[in-house]
């Protein structure tokens, strides 16, 4: 005889047993008038219950805009979404800034998401704040992380040559040339090659840099040199004294000779005088002033 199997019956639970529980109702405040308004902490929010940030900002939008419990809400608005900013703010992490500085953007970011936000309208506020913060993260990167002031374009650029440079090389099995890539990013090739040079002045080096890893040698050691120059201007200082002790004639063949660039037979004759003549003024003037540098 086949014995057949009873199902056991499903008890279906009690239907309170599967409601969402609804969050903890914010403590209503008398209002604040005159000189005996209740202090900040009359407010009390318990660490322990959740609020949504929406239910915060719209009974912070109900009160007064000088009722001391406005700062309360917006205080706990702010620090229950701070994990939000931090997990933002690590997602751009490793890309050369510090975290504690990106956190720090992030955490700006969302105070004025907090204060932006009207809670009148049916956005969740998670919705509204994520993307204020990352265009804050980006503006970061954008106007106060390069070392030098690059244009967006070249920095946009320079973002996506990674990403192409592995796709192609995937794609060919082989680095793309320069042409590839610039064709595959749609732009002139000048403009690759600037922003792959905008990429080497992100973080400039200190001069304080060890070159070789020790101390003994830094980048400002083997930076820069004395100009050779500066002693030219020194003689050139000195030389326009002595030159302007000579008599005139003498000056007037110097000028002639070395900065008209005129044979010493030209010279004898603008001035009416022999070459051998021309000659002898030129070896005196020289020999003067030959003697005053060595002085």
């Amino acid at each position: 005889m086949t014995m057949l199997a009873v199902p056991t019956p499903i008890t279906e639970p009690p239907p309170d047993t599967e409601r969402t529980p609804r969050p903890a109702p914010i403590p209503p405040a008398p209002p604040a008038t005159g000189s005996n308004a209740p202090a900040l902490t009359r407010l009390h929010l318990p660490r322990d219950t959740p609020f949504p940030t929406e239910h915060l900002l719209r009974a912070r939008g109900r009160l007064p805009l000088k009722h001391p419990d406005r700062d309360v809400l917006r205080a706990r608005a702010v620090e229950d979404n701070l994990p939000l900013a931090n997990r933002l703010a690590w997602r751009y992490a490793g890309r050369g800034e510090r975290y504690d500085d990106l956190r720090q953007v992030a955490a700006l970011a969302l105070v004025k998401a907090v204060d932006g936000y009207d809670p009148n309208r049916t956005t969740p506020f998670v919705s509204y704040a994520a993307p204020t913060i990352i265009g804050a993260l980006k503006r970061h990167f954008r106007d106060t992380a390069w070392a030098m002031r690059v244009p967006r374009a070249v920095q946009e650029l320079l973002l996506e040559i990674p990403a192409a440079t592995e796709h192609l090389t995937q794609l060919r099995g082989r680095a793309p040339t320069s042409a590839e890539l610039a064709g595959h990013l749609h732009v002139a090739i000048d403009l690759l090659w600037a922003a792959v040079s905008a990429g080497q002045v992100y973080r400039l080096p200190s001069l304080n840099e060890s070159v070789t890893g020790h101390d003994s040698a830094e980048l400002i050691d083997l930076t820069g040199a004395v100009d050779p120059r500066y002693g030219a201007i020194d003689d050139h200082l000195t030389l326009g004294v002595l030159v302007s002790a000579l008599p005139p004639r003498q000056r007037r063949i110097l000028t002639m000779r070395f900065s008209e660039e005129m044979t010493q037979a030209r010279i004898g004759a603008e001035l009416g005088i022999s070459q051998m003549h021309v000659s002898r003024l030129l070896r005196e003037a020289l020999a003067q002033l030959r003697a005053g540098l060595r002085n």
